[in-house]
């Protein structure tokens, strides 16, 4: 089994709270993109924290980090990382993504922990 966090600007997050859809996420009309320079800041920022670019294709840019068992894939309106059960691994990824947010441009949310991350 998989555990998936996702980040996502902003704006989505805003528009996600007003929508009160359950639906929200099942339509990608729904999301804001990342602008060029937040996905190049991202790009730079997944090598830093040791993440191999492994490839790109039509969903986006796909990276590994070899130590944590992690999986990442930037899209256009998206990051969106992935592990096993691991719980080294899960916690891991959850300190990774939340400091992806400290910008204030981004937002994290965790499907299998009550959705968007809320700091006091």
């Amino acid at each position: 089994m998989s555990y998936d966090i996702h980040l996502f600007s902003r704006e989505t997050k805003l528009k996600a709270q007003k929508q009160g859809q359950f639906d929200f996420f099942d339509d990608d009309k729904n999301f804001e993109p990342f602008t060029d320079q937040q996905i190049k800041e991202l790009m730079e920022r997944l090598t830093d924290y040791g993440y191999e670019f492994i490839r790109k294709d039509e969903f986006g840019s796909h990276y590994s980090h070899e130590e944590f068992g992690i999986s990442a894939s930037l899209a256009n309106n998206g990051l969106y990382f992935s592990t096993s059960g691991d719980e080294d691994d899960i916690f891991e990824m959850g300190m990774t993504v939340s400091e992806f947010t400290d910008s204030g441009e981004f937002e994290k949310y965790d499907p299998q922990n009550g959705g968007w991350e809320e700091i006091d």
